[in-house]
C-alpha cells in the first residue's frame, strides 16, 4: 500500500525552515501554517485543535513542529483504537528532537527515523521492542503485511519476557534482527514456543504465530473490455482463493497500455488497495513454453515479477485472461511499467498562492509536470524536487494541450496551469477540443479532471461589492477565434436583455478598436450613468479597482490585464464615508 503523504503543522514562522526540510523529504507532503503567524505555507488554518483532529480523523500522518504536550491534549478525546491511529510525531522547532507519539501500528517509529536522518539527529524512540530487537514487529517494512496485529502486543510481551521464536520463511529484516531466534535444526527446538511465519499463502494466524505476507504476487489481466467491474473483482478474488494466496501478498495488478482507464481494472486495483501498472507490448518478456507462448497475461505477469520469478496460475476464461507470477522477493510496483496518466487542468485564480484552492495546491504539489504559459506558471509558485516545468507562448493553447495529453499518456501526472478559472476562456476547453478533434486512442485512458479557480470577474466583483448579484453574462472581446460580427450580436443582445456584462480581453496592441465599438453598442440601449468597474492586475502587485460610468468610460482606460464589468439598469453605487464606493446589483429586479 502507498503511504499517505504527511501533513507538517507549524504554529510560527521560526518553524518554517525545519518544515521545508522535512517536506522536501516526503513527496506530496503539505505544510499547514497558523494564519497571521506564518507565511509561504501550502494550507493556512486558524484553529489548531480542529485542524489536527480533522487530519487525525482522515488518517493523515501528522508531523507537528511544536511541543508534544499540546498535541497529546488536542488528540486525547479521539484516542480509542490504536489500530486506527495514523502516525503522529512532535518535532522541536530547531529540529533537535523527533518524538514519535502515536501510530505504532502504522510505522510511526520508521517515520521518526526517516525524519531524524533528514535532520541529522537521533529519534527519541521509547518502544522497548524496537530498542531491544532492532525491528518493529507491529509495523513491518514496506513490502510486508502483518495479518494479525491484534496478537502482536501479547506476542511481543512474551518475547520480552524471554520466550524464543522460530522463523519460518525468508525475510532479512527478521533474520538480521536481534530477535531471540531458535537455532534451526532437524528437530524443532523445544524452547521455541512462538513462531513468525513469512508466507504468501492464505493461512489462519494464531496468538502464538505472527503471519507476515510478503508482497510478491503479480497479477496480470487482459481482455477486460466487456466485463462488469463487480464480476472482474469477484473473479480475481476467486482466482487468489483457488491458488491459496493471501490478498495482502498482491503487490500490484498489471496490464497492457491499451487497457488504461478500463473501469474493471480500476475497480480491481481500488478493491485490493494496490497500484495498477501498464506495459507496452514490446516490453514483455518472451516465453519459451509453448503452453504460454500466446498467453499475453502470462508474459505480463512474469515481466512484472522480474528475474527468477515463476508462474503459478494462468486462467483463460471467456471473460478475461488472468495470470499470477511470484517474484523472488517483495517488489515495488511503482518502479515497474507506467501508471495511468493523469491530466488536471487547474485554475490558480487571478493572482498567486492566496487565490488558489487547496485542491489546486495539492494537484500542483503531486504533479510530475507543469505545463502552461510562462507568466501563469510563475504565478503557480516553485517546483518541488523532481518536478518538470514546460513553458510555452500564450497563443499556443492547442499545441500546449496536445503536448500535455501526450505527456499524460506516457504515464505522467500533468498539471495544465491557467490563471483564473480554467473553464472560462482558458485551457480546459483547449484540452477537450484537442481530444475531440484529434481523437488519439492513447488519450482515451488518461484520468482527466478540471480543478476550478477564482475567475477574474469574481475577483473584480468581490473587490468592489456585488455587481454580479443578479443575472449576468460573460463576453470575450477577442476576435482571434470567433468572428467580430458574432461578438457584436452578443453584446447587443446582452444589452437589450439587461444583463450585467463581464468583458474579458478588452484590448491589446493588435486589437485597439473593439472596446470602443462595444461601448458604442451598449450606449444604444443602456443609460450613460450605468456603473462600470475596471479591475486591473487583480490579486497581483499593482492591483487597482475603480468605478466610472458608461458615458465616461474610454477605451484607453483598459488594457489586457483589465477585467471590465458593465452593470445592468438595476446596478447601484453606494457612496462610502471616506470617498470610496460600493457597487452592487440587487437580487430583485424592478422596472
Amino acid at each position: 500500500m502507498n503511504r499517505i503523504p504527511p501533513a507538517i503543522v507549524i504554529l510560527g514562522q521560526n518553524s518554517q525552515p525545519i518544515a521545508k526540510k522535512i517536506s522536501a523529504h516526503f513527496v506530496g507532503s503539505q505544510i499547514y501554517g497558523l494564519i497571521d503567524r506564518t507565511s509561504d505555507t501550502d494550507i493556512n488554518f486558524s484553529n489548531f485543535g480542529e485542524t489536527l483532529r480533522e487530519l487525525f480523523a482522515t488518517e493523515t500522518p501528522i508531523i507537528a513542529i511544536c511541543a508534544a504536550g499540546i498535541i497529546i491534549r488536542t488528540l486525547a478525546p479521539l484516542l480509542s483504537d490504536k489500530r486506527a491511529e495514523p502516525p503522529v510525531l512532535a518535532v522541536a522547532e530547531d529540529g533537535s528532537a523527533v518524538v514519535p507519539l502515536l501510530g505504532g501500528l502504522h510505522g510511526v517509529n520508521d517515520l521518526a527515523r526517516e525524519i531524524a536522518a533528514a535532520l541529522g539527529v537521533q529519534p527519541a524512540i521509547t518502544t522497548t521492542g524496537d530498542i531491544r530487537f532492532r525491528t518493529a514487529l507491529l509495523s513491518p517494512p514496506q513490502g510486508y503485511y502483518l495479518a494479525n496485529p491484534e496478537d502482536a502486543k501479547t506476542f511481543i510481551s512474551n518475547l520480552l519476557a524471554g520466550a524464543k521464536v522460530r522463523l519460518e520463511g525468508a525475510a532479512s529484516w527478521l533474520s538480521e534482527s536481534n530477535l531471540p531466534l531458535a537455532k534451526p535444526s532437524k528437530r524443532i527446538a523445544p524452547d521455541a514456543k512462538l513462531t513468525i511465519r513469512v508466507t504468501e499463502k492464505a493461512i489462519a494466524p494464531t496468538p502464538d504465530c505472527l503471519v507476515y505476507h510478503p508482497q510478491i504476487v503479480a497479477v496480470a489481466l487482459t481482455k477486460l473490455s466487456n466485463i462488469e467491474p463487480e464480476i472482474a473483482v469477484s473473479f480475481v478474488q476467486k482466482l487468489l482463493e483457488n491458488a491459496g494466496l493471501a490478498p495482502a501478498s498482491v503487490a500490484g495488478f498489471f496490464a497492457l497500455k491499451e487497457e488504461m482507464g478500463n473501469p474493471a481494472l480500476e475497480d480491481i486495483a481500488h478493491f485490493f488497495k494496490v497500484p495498477v501498472r501498464f506495459f507496452n507490448l514490446s516490453e514483455l518478456v518472451e516465453l519459451d513454453s509453448i503452453e504460454f507462448i500466446e498467453n499475453k497475461a502470462a508474459q505480463i505477469a512474469l515481466t512484472a515479477a522480474g528475474a527468477n520469478s515463476h508462474l503459478i496460475e494462468s486462467d483463460r476464461p471467456n471473460a478475461l485472461n488472468c495470470a499470477i507470477a511470484l517474484a523472488a522477493e517483495p517488489f515495488d510496483p511503482r518502479a515497474i511499467g507506467i501508471s495511468r496518466g493523469k491530466l488536471a487542468i487547474v485554475g490558480t485564480g487571478p493572482g498567486g498562492a492566496p487565490w488558489m484552492s487547496p485542491e489546486v495546491k495539492e494537484i500542483l504539489r503531486e504533479a510530475t509536470d507543469w505545463v502552461g504559459y510562462k507568466f501563469y506558471l510563475d504565478l503557480a509558485g516553485t517546483l518541488r524536487e523532481g518536478q518538470k516545468r514546460h513553458d510555452s507562448e500564450n497563443r499556443e493553447e492547442i499545441d500546449r494541450a496536445r503536448f500535455a495529453l501526450d505527456l499524460a499518456a506516457s504515464g505522467k501526472s500533468v498539471a495544465v496551469v491557467s490563471s483564473g478559472d480554467p473553464g472560462i476562456f482558458a485551457m480546459a476547453a483547449a484540452v477537450f477540443e484537442a481530444i475531440d478533434f484529434d481523437a488519439k486512442p492513447e488519450w482515451q485512458g488518461i484520468d482527466i479532471r478540471v480543478a476550478p479557480g477564482i475567475s477574474a470577474m469574481q475577483a473584480a466583483a468581490a473587490a468592489i461589492g456585488a455587481p454580479l448579484g443578479h443575472d449576468f453574462c460573460v463576453i470575450s472581446l477577442s476576435d482571434i477565434l470567433k468572428p467580430w460580427e458574432v461578438i457584436e450580436q452578443r453584446i447587443a443582445a446582452a444589452a437589450i436583455a439587461d444583463f450585467a456584462i463581464a468583458f474579458y480581453n478588452p484590448i491589446s496592441k493588435q486589437r485597439i478598436w473593439q472596446l470602443a465599438r462595444a461601448i458604442e453598442i451598449l450606449l444604444q440601449s443602456r443609460d450613460p450613468k450605468t456603473p462600470v468597474i475596471l479591475g486591473r492586475n487583480l490579486g497581483r502587485p499593482g492591483q487597482s479597482v475603480r468605478v466610472c460610468t458608461l458615458g465616461e468610460f474610454q477605451p484607453q482606460d483598459a488594457d489586457m490585464r483589465t477585467l471590465v464589468i458593465v452593470g445592468s439598469s438595476q446596478t447601484r453605487i453606494i457612496p462610502r464615508k471616506y470617498g470610496d464606493v460600493w457597487v452592487y446589483t440587487p437580487r430583485r429586479y424592478e422596472k
